[in-house]
């Protein structure tokens, strides 16, 4: 689709397993899809506000991006990449196919499901 970094749900996984890679995992979707759930540990940043934290994102050593099927994501992994960003990764699939593979999800906290962070 875009020239972008891709992962899969499994290698997203293996990720998280592994104490020693470090990285920020950030969903973009909106807050009433991320109120039905989130992977665990993974950051709120709902697609349209990403401009406003380009600086902190660029001072990031390595970001992965999810929303829901891998579409939105990689939009923001391309435009990331045109601003200078090279350290993104898009996972393909998204949080679907995350949880059609049987990997856990998460409720997030009141804030995040409101919207009041």
């Amino acid at each position: 689709m875009f020239n972008i970094q891709e992962i899969d749900v499994s290698q997203l996984s293996a990720m998280m397993e592994n104490e020693a890679e470090s990285f920020r995992l950030i969903d973009v979707r909106s807050t009433n899809e991320m109120a039905q759930g989130m992977l665990p540990g993974a950051e709120a940043l709902p697609m349209h506000l990403v401009p406003l934290r380009i600086d902190e994102l660029r001072q990031s050593t390595k970001v992965v991006f999810y929303c829901r099927t891998g579409a939105r994501s990689a939009q923001v992994c391309a435009f990331l990449q045109q601003q200078g960003i090279n350290q993104v990764i898009n996972v393909r699939g998204g949080i679907v196919d995350w949880h059609r593979n049987g990997y856990p999800i998460e409720v997030p906290d009141t804030q995040v499901a409101t919207g009041t962070w």
